[in-house]
């Protein structure tokens, strides 16, 4: 029976909706490698778990320690 939870895998589209940016920066934060994804033929797929962490990363140092 299918679950309905919140997909692993998303498009570059999604990441841009989740990270309230502009797809076009979405595609450039992919692209260049700074958010990490693997492409699947020509599909290429966000790990939501991964995006989450790098999320985490990109706090300033003093948003961490709080």
């Amino acid at each position: 029976m299918w679950v309905n939870r919140e997909r692993e895998w998303l498009k570059v589209p999604e990441v841009a909706e989740v990270l309230q940016i502009a797809r076009s920066r979405a595609y450039e934060l992919v692209g260049s490698g700074q958010i990490p994804s693997v492409r699947i033929g020509r599909s290429v797929r966000v790990s939501r778990r991964e995006l989450d962490r790098w999320l985490e990363e990109q706090r300033y140092p003093e948003a961490r320690r709080k």
